[in-house]
């Protein structure tokens, strides 16, 4: 691993001090790219407009016709957090402005694979719809978004996926009444990695303004049984959900991403949450009043996300769109429980599929460009995880395949891939399948995580073309671990008020939390749970506390580390530790 410090530049640093910022977060904002206090602006009237989201107007005009109309919405969601929380928006926000028919229908990973297919959008029909509104998902299912014509439902599309890309270049799109995507042909709309949740709620928000023009907020107008009579319904009740899916999805904190989850985390700590969010909360051991975009990616996401996995994300929904506390508490325990149990099997898996990987090369050799692994015990709702934790410990993008378990999908192999900086893995599929026609039956995704479905006897072809692919974009720069900090601690930072400055902020994918590095003496280690080295340091000759994570071999006296500012409290008194995120080779 080579450690290397961020740039800083200094001018964005003064800037930022003299406008009262924190000297500390104005050294680490610089580095991250901000360069003026309007940028860390994160209240509402910043956001980006939804009239620059490209079909968000003709969306709300179809909604508000089919409310006035009285008819029946459909909402066809995905199985992770953000197709969760995007669902969950969806029906909290669409009755909260007076649809009076809202229901919703999620796909079985297993059962019914990804997205609107042809038999969902007959059970949407046969549930007795009206309107067919996609959220998270929806931008590649042209068959699906078909059929759902031809049976006369209109179809309305929110989606932040990437469209498929024809063999001769075209985007072909679903033929949807509206499509609302930021990455679709011709939309204008700068926040390209918005999350699925953050598409539906800018929806919700257009809709609004379309109601509030056809004057349904004025006073005498007809209310809804939806809606009681009263002031103009406020969204932002719906941003600890779009916060929880905006990070759980690991999208780009871009700065409107991150007023959305500022915002968001500012309703959850004054405890202005959903009841499910604050039950998954206490099953997780966290406190919402100190909620950090730690506990949406690492506490509350995993517990949501492993519904989808192993069981049924309707398990996921209900708990988010519950307000029966006791209810809420019931299904976020059952959440827990499936959490666990994900958590035995993939640790089962990642050994198994560790063991597959490194008999790939000899030991003392470099991995090859790209992992492909395969065991036919392998669990289909696992993968993703497992493909991230093989990525992590050999720095090569991966993908772990399971045998479906769908019916009359034998033979067929689903994976889930992984990739690193510089390796876009979504063009990457594009890219075989284009190459060899046919091996690729589906895939999508995004620059960093995608997804594919292979027969069994093309494993081989697939794992070729895609080493072949690797070779070819990756060089010896990209394929060396890098760990980007921001350089030495400044001993007077060195302090549990800090660690909470830090920790109040939002921080996430593109926009980093903070990590220092520099060398340190190492002066007792030792290894509790039989997997984690706890580290007695001297940082700059101050005695401090480290823990490094999964680590089991022992470091030498004195190293270079990377690491990041914790609190750990015992009998009552906090204390600053390091949390080591790696060592420099």
């Amino acid at each position: 691993m080579k450690i290397v410090a961020r740039d800083v530049p200094p001018r964005a640093v003064w800037t930022l001090e003299q406008a009262g910022i924190h000297p500390l977060l104005a050294r680490l904002y610089a580095a991250r790219g901000v360069q003026s206090q309007d940028e860390l602006d994160d209240g509402l009237a910043r956001l980006l407009p939804p009239a620059s989201l490209k079909g968000a107007q003709e969306a709300a005009v179809l909604l508000a016709d089919a409310m006035a109309a009285d008819k029946k919405l459909c909402i066809v969601a995905d199985y992770d957090c953000d197709g969760a929380t995007a669902c969950a928006v969806a029906v909290r926000g669409l009755r909260l402005l007076g649809a009076p028919h809202v229901s919703y229908l999620v796909p079985d990973r297993v059962v019914d694979g990804y997205g609107l297919t042809p038999p969902i959008a007959e059970r949407v029909k046969a549930s007795g719809a009206d309107v067919l509104i996609t959220v998270d998902n929806g931008i590649a299912s042209l068959e699906g978004v078909a059929t759902a014509r031809a049976l006369g439902l209109q179809v309305l599309v929110t989606d932040h996926h990437l469209p498929v890309v024809a063999t001769d270049g075209e985007v072909p799109l679903p033929t949807a009444d509206v499509i609302v995507n930021p990455n679709q042909p011709g939309c204008s709309f700068e926040s390209k990695s918005i999350a699925g949740v953050g598409v539906m709620f800018y929806v919700l928000l257009a809709l609004r303004a379309e109601l509030r023009a056809r004057g349904v907020f004025a006073a005498g107008a007809t209310q809804s049984p939806a809606r009681p009579a009263g002031a103009e319904p406020r969204l932002d009740a719906l941003l600890p959900l779009v916060a929880l899916g905006t990070v759980a999805d690991v999208v780009k904190l871009d700065a409107n991403n991150r007023r959305l989850v500022a915002q968001g985390l500012k309703r959850v700590r004054a405890g202005a949450l959903p009841p499910g969010m604050a039950s998954l909360f206490a099953v997780a051991g966290r406190k919402p009043q100190t909620a950090t975009t730690f506990d949406f990616g690492f506490a509350l996401g995993p517990r949501i996300n492993a519904a989808g996995r192993l069981s049924d994300m309707t398990l996921g929904i209900e708990c988010l769109l519950s307000d029966d506390p006791a209810r809420a508490d019931e299904l976020a325990r059952t959440l827990d429980g499936i959490n666990r149990e994900r958590r035995e099997i993939e640790g089962s898996m990642r050994d198994q599929a560790m063991e597959i990987a490194e008999s790939l090369f000899d030991e003392g050799d470099e991995p090859p460009p790209a992992v492909c692994v395969f065991d036919p015990d392998f669990h289909e709702g696992v993968v993703g995880i497992v493909a991230s934790r093989l990525k992590d410990k050999l720095h090569r993008p991966t993908f772990v395949f399971a045998a479906s378990q769908a019916p009359g999908m034998g033979h067929l192999l689903k994976g889930s891939g992984r990739s690193i900086a510089g390796f876009h893995l979504r063009d990457a599929l594009d890219l075989v399948s284009k190459r060899y026609p046919g091996v690729l039956q589906r895939f999508g995704g995004h620059a960093m995580a995608a997804g594919c479905t292979v027969a069994e006897d093309d494993l081989a072809v697939f794992e070729h073309a895609f080493q072949d692919v690797a070779q070819q974009w990756l060089d010896e720069a990209t394929l060396t671990r890098r760990l980007e900090t921001d350089g030495p601690l400044p001993p007077e930072y060195r302090r549990t008020d800090v660690v909470d400055t830090l920790q109040h902020e939002v921080w996430g994918q593109g926009f980093a939390p903070p990590t220092f590095s520099e060398e340190v003496q190492v002066v007792s280690q030792r290894l509790v749970g039989e997997k984690h080295l706890a580290l007695k340091l001297k940082h700059q000759g101050a005695p401090v506390d480290g823990i490094w994570f999964g680590r089991t071999d022992p470091l030498p006296p004195m190293v270079t580390l990377a690491f990041r500012l914790d609190a750990d409290e015992w009998q009552g008194v906090r204390r600053v530790r390091f949390l080591i995120e790696g060592a420099q080779d």
